[in-house]
């Protein structure tokens, strides 16, 4: 019998994951207390991410025969985000822009993804390359966002909320190019659901993420002044 969502695998995945996560950002919380020492931890779990999400649209390729190289391309909101989010912790500087539109798609689809992968039962091995690097890459994409914040290496700020409207034009942009020229029949669910059997699709589900986006911008502001007061106090 195949892995199945919140099957015993899938729970021993959860698991282990949940496990290693704790004690690892206990650790470095902990420990690295230099910003070089904090660095060298975020630039590892953005390889780590940029790895698997590569491996996981390698392995998508060559799911069809012969190889489909189109498919390399990520086509979903969850595929291109650790890819953007890898590069982003790589190639980018702290706190830059990219950062700021892109951690909460991250971060929301990771968690999603990570308790309810619909994509679970495609084969009857749990570790079947396009399942196993699907996780991976979902499961890093958040564990990344909470070391950023932890550190403080992404600090989220209303200041910067015009990053999240270029953002979402991109991959609008993106997702009429993999359907128009690469010949796909839909992309970052433009015509289809993310869930299939709701009406999530990218014009449902963009104005919901803003509405969320919104509110978690005035949560960081009220939290930012109530630390800023503390700190005026403490002088």
């Amino acid at each position: 019998m195949g892995p199945k969502i919140w099957g015993w695998q899938h729970i021993v995945y959860m698991v282990v994951v949940l496990t290693l996560v704790i004690i690892g950002l206990v650790f470095a919380k902990k420990f690295a207390k230099t910003e070089k020492s904090q660095r060298v931890i975020i630039k590892s779990l953005g390889v780590a991410l940029l790895i698997a999400i590569v491996c996981n649209r390698i392995s998508i390729v060559f799911k069809t025969n012969p190889p489909e190289w189109s498919w390399l391309f990520p086509d979903s909101f969850c595929g291109m985000s650790s890819l953007v989010l890898a590069l982003a912790v790589l190639i980018g500087k702290k706190n830059n822009d990219v950062l700021h539109f892109v951690w909460l798609i991250a971060f929301a689809g990771g968690i999603i993804t990570f308790f309810y992968p619909e994509f679970l039962g495609q084969n009857v091995s749990f570790f079947y390359i396009p399942t196993i690097t699907g996780l991976l890459h979902h499961t890093l994409s958040w564990i990344v966002i909470t070391t950023l914040i932890m550190f403080d290496y992404l600090h989220i700020t209303y200041k910067k909320w015009y990053c999240t409207l270029w953002g979402f034009t991109s991959y609008l942009s993106a997702g009429a190019f993999i359907i128009s020229v690469l010949g796909h029949g839909d992309a970052f669910s433009i015509f289809n659901p993310i869930l299939e059997g709701t009406p999530l699709t990218f014009w449902v589900a963009t104005p919901i993420y803003l509405s969320v986006y919104a509110v978690l911008l005035w949560v960081f502001y009220i939290i930012d002044k109530k630390k800023l007061k503390k700190v005026q106090l403490n002088k």
